[in-house]
């Protein structure tokens, strides 16, 4: 009988035996162990390695129920995680872990271990350079998400994608935690430290201008089906080595902006700098700030330059191959890039769904005063969001706000 006809939540001992007798990627001699190295809120991650010749892969299974609160979450989300992960590593050539196996039952995906690299927030904190990031990333953006538009594809194939990658369960998540709770906190959910609770009642819930333009950014994320986005691509989804980057986790995939994608790199960037700026100090904290100044400018300004040079090869249809009408759809997408990169600060600053970059400042006084700017610089990204075209507009906003804020704040 086969013990994995209907899904149940594995163990540590259950990985091993499913690897042994469903997967054909060890010998049959090998002795297999593995551990569970999940750290996120909603699946459960387990490596699995052979102690003789040290060969491993990664599980990662969906469960039905969410790993942080035990609340029912659709188990399709793994189908949609496997097929977007397939989908990227085809179009990035290699910029996420190879996807051996699919299992619709366990809700299961197997894939290429990439312990080799580490967690991208966590080499930020430690402040570790990678010189290659912005290259990767912007490659990776634009690889995967201009070939899935119907720019590009047929338009019935596109449609049926779009049908296809339907993700209701998370795009209510990101519709709530992203869109609306930061700015209306009707749920009662946001945490807020006491010394900046005045400062977020009057910057925030009481700017009636910046709350109607979070309302028009989340009006156009639920109805704008552009391209399959990955849709939670943060520092904690990113793995890094000196020379490479993988992006991993697109569970929240489905079709949305563009501009979604790369405003969250971007923001998550902030966060990075944000910490450094406050906690450390010296030639060594000096020269990563630049490096990720330089990053942030060169991120958005490498997407734009080959954003351009490949909708040029690949765009054919008639309608859309005008330069204007390019310019057009650039022009859009960068807006809403500033947008969610605003939208994005401030629902790590003062949603429930916290970044260590944050919450790891341990001097009150720092971390106060870091929040304040950051919320500063976001209200601006999404306010001018028509104004925001170049990477030095991103970084020229943030270092405007430490001189103005942070240097002066009591």
């Amino acid at each position: 009988m086969n013990a994995f006809a209907t899904h149940f939540r594995l163990t540590e001992e259950d990985v091993i035996i499913y690897a042994k007798d469903t997967l054909n990627l060890f010998s049959k001699r090998a002795r297999l162990r593995s551990k569970e190295i999940g750290d996120g809120n909603i699946n459960y991650v387990f490596r699995v390695w052979d102690e003789d010749t040290q060969e491993s892969i990664i599980i990662k299974q969906a469960d039905i129920l969410l790993r942080s609160s035990g609340r029912p979450l659709d188990i399709d989300r793994s189908r949609i995680e496997a097929e977007a992960l397939k989908q990227q590593w085809q179009l990035s050539s290699g910029f996420t872990p190879k996807v051996y196996q699919y299992d619709p039952i366990m809700c299961a995906i197997v894939m290429e271990d990439l312990s080799d690299h580490q967690l991208m927030r966590t080499a930020l904190l430690k402040i570790q350079i990678f010189p290659l990031f912005a290259e990767h990333i912007s490659s990776f953006l634009v690889n995967t998400l201009l070939p899935t538009t119907d720019l590009v594809m047929e338009s019935a194939n596109k449609k049926a994608l779009v049908k296809k990658f339907i993700n209701m369960d998370l795009c209510k998540i990101s519709e709530d935690l992203v869109f609306t709770e930061p700015f209306f906190n009707h749920k009662g959910r946001n945490i807020i430290l006491d010394e900046n609770m005045d400062f977020v009642e009057r910057e925030i819930y009481n700017d009636s201008e910046l709350v109607l333009e979070a309302s028009k950014l989340k009006h156009y994320f639920m109805n704008n089906a552009q391209a399959l986005i990955h849709g939670d691509l943060h520092t904690g989804s990113i793995l890094v080595k000196i020379d490479s980057t993988k992006v991993m986790d697109p569970e929240f995939a489905f079709y949305g902006p563009i501009g979604y994608d790369l405003g969250n790199v971007i923001a998550n960037l902030f966060f990075g700098w944000a910490n450094i700026l406050v906690t450390k100090h010296g030639k060594e904290a000096e020269k990563f700030i630049l490096w990720l100044e330089e990053t942030i400018e060169q991120v958005v300004d490498l997407f734009k330059g080959k954003f351009i040079e490949s909708y040029q090869k690949t765009v054919t249809e008639v309608s859309f191959k005008k330069e204007n009408f390019m310019n057009w759809y650039l022009e859009d997408i960068l807006e809403y890039t500033a947008g969610t990169t605003g939208l994005e600060i401030i629902r790590r600053v003062v949603g429930d769904s916290k970044v260590i970059d944050i919450t790891g400042i341990e001097d009150r006084t720092a971390r106060i005063r870091a929040e304040r700017m950051l919320i500063m610089s976001a209200k601006r990204f999404i306010k001018e969001r028509d104004c925001i075209i170049t990477g030095k507009d991103y970084t020229r906003i943030f270092r405007s706000l430490y001189d103005e804020l942070y240097l002066n704040i009591e």
